[in-house]
């Protein structure tokens, strides 16, 4: 049987790992700079925690545990008859592989509350999984990077949340558009045609503007039961054009007698205004921006990349209540989540990493046999002691044999020491690029490489 991996997931080698440090690296140092700090949750929680914190889309999409030992010892045989399957998995399954890192840091905040100085800034690296329909850009498993603040109403957490994005990017080299939205203001809008029932269902439709085009949209928002006056109400607001100055004008103007979509139109001017001489990339308000989710109630944000078809590889938002599901209300939080496994592609099509992101070897020492070997060993742990990435071949093998191996790998830097170097207590050194051989002692070898 030939082996095969899920749908979905991806083997990552070597290459590929040394390049997606990279790019946690440079996230995390950038957080680090803001002084967030690392958590970690496990990989499977009680199916408690997790449903009904996604709507009912993503309920479907959870990944679910069947419990160990016998899963049917609570099913019926009338049950297993009637082949429902969300109810049997309510019998079957008590856990659930995580959907996001967001809900699982809302359950991590809860039980630490006492340990926890607030407002706490974390940030967790981890992967995520979702049974959804694998296709390009989107995977059953993939990494989330989120950043969080926890415990503090200000805007300047979202501003800073905004810098941070815009750091990222500058230092991958990458040209993004950020997009910001306020769930107020969405939410405002829902008021003013009468619709706030249907605030959901409206982003939901308004969300996927780019992707179905405003006829689907429309359509889709039939479906959801608005009326065409409503839906003529909504067109302007779905379709507004003009600087973030004049969409702020014209949306509080529509929005004059909602209070919640002014309280709305105020934090966004305030975010726009404080960020707007201070970031490289562009920032830019689009009301279309609804993200899916929820449990967003403030500020949201989307990162596209500019000079690569692909979705958002950034996202997040305000949220006031997440910790509420859990029994304690009253904290509110602002995060984002980088898609890492899209940031991954999009570096990758622009050919976007610096030479030495692969972090491979940079010396390797030839084996001539066990005498030679003897005599080039110390030499190996001093150039590691020197932090020079190193490798002793492990086989007295033809000389070819070890150079293509030096060339597969890439790496810059042979040594050799056969009888005459070692008469002279030097070593040969090649520098691969160039083909050009030198006689050095230890320690000019090494600061050569170095």
């Amino acid at each position: 049987m030939k082996p095969s991996i899920v749908k979905g997931t991806r083997d990552f080698g070597p290459q590929e790992m040394a390049r997606r440090n990279y790019i946690f690296n440079t996230i995390r140092q950038v957080y680090e700079l803001y002084g967030f700090q690392q958590i970690e949750t496990p990989a499977m929680e009680t199916l408690q925690t997790l449903m009904g914190k996604y709507g009912e889309e993503g309920d479907k999409l959870l990944f679910k545990v069947l419990n160990s030992g016998d899963c049917l010892a609570k099913v019926t045989d009338e049950e297993l008859q009637e082949r429902n399957p969300l109810h049997l998995a309510s019998k079957m399954c008590e856990k659930g592989l995580r959907y996001d890192l967001t809900v699982p840091f809302a359950r991590y905040v809860v039980m630490h509350r006492e340990e926890l100085q607030l407002p706490f800034k974390r940030y967790q690296v981890q992967p995520v999984w979702r049974a959804d329909r694998p296709q390009k850009g989107r995977y059953r498993e993939f990494y989330q990077f989120d950043g969080d603040v926890v415990g503090s109403d200000s805007l300047l957490n979202e501003v800073e949340l905004m810098q941070i994005v815009d750091t990222v990017f500058q230092r991958f080299g990458v040209r993004v558009q950020i997009k910001i939205n306020n769930r107020k203001i969405l939410t405002g809008i829902a008021e003013v045609i009468g619709a706030a029932d249907k605030i959901v269902d409206i982003t939901v439709a308004i969300d996927k503007l780019d992707k179905i085009g405003i006829d689907n949209v429309n359509q889709e928002l039939r479906e959801d039961g608005l009326t065409e006056e409503q839906i003529l109400k909504l067109q302007p607001i779905i379709l507004l054009e003009g600087t973030n100055e004049e969409k702020l004008n014209t949306i509080a103007e529509v929005l004059k007698d909602s209070e919640i979509g002014q309280k709305g139109v105020e934090e966004l001017r305030f975010i726009l205004s404080v960020l707007s001489s201070s970031l490289k990339n562009e920032l830019q308000l689009d009301l279309t921006l609804a993200r899916g989710l929820n449990y967003y109630t403030g500020a949201i944000f989307e990162v596209k990349a500019l000079d690569v078809q692909i979705g958002s590889i950034t996202g997040g938002g305000r949220y006031d209540n997440l910790t509420g599901i859990f029994g304690m209300p009253g904290i509110s939080g602002v995060g984002i989540s980088f898609g890492v496994d899209r940031i991954y592609d999009v570096l990758n099509q622009l050919d976007a990493y610096p030479k030495d992101a692969t972090g491979g070897t940079r010396l390797l020492f030839i084996n001539f046999g066990e005498t030679e070997t003897a005599y080039c060993l110390p030499v190996a742990a001093l150039a590691r002691e020197a932090g020079i990435r190193t490798e002793v071949y492990p086989d007295a093998v033809k000389m070819k044999k070890q150079m293509s191996y030096a060339n597969a790998k890439q790496i810059p830097f042979v040594a050799l020491a056969g009888e005459t170097e070692i008469a002279a207590g030097k070593l040969t050194l090649k520098n691969m690029d160039t083909g050009e051989q030198q006689l050095l002692t230890p320690d000019e070898l090494l600061s050569v490489v170095k």
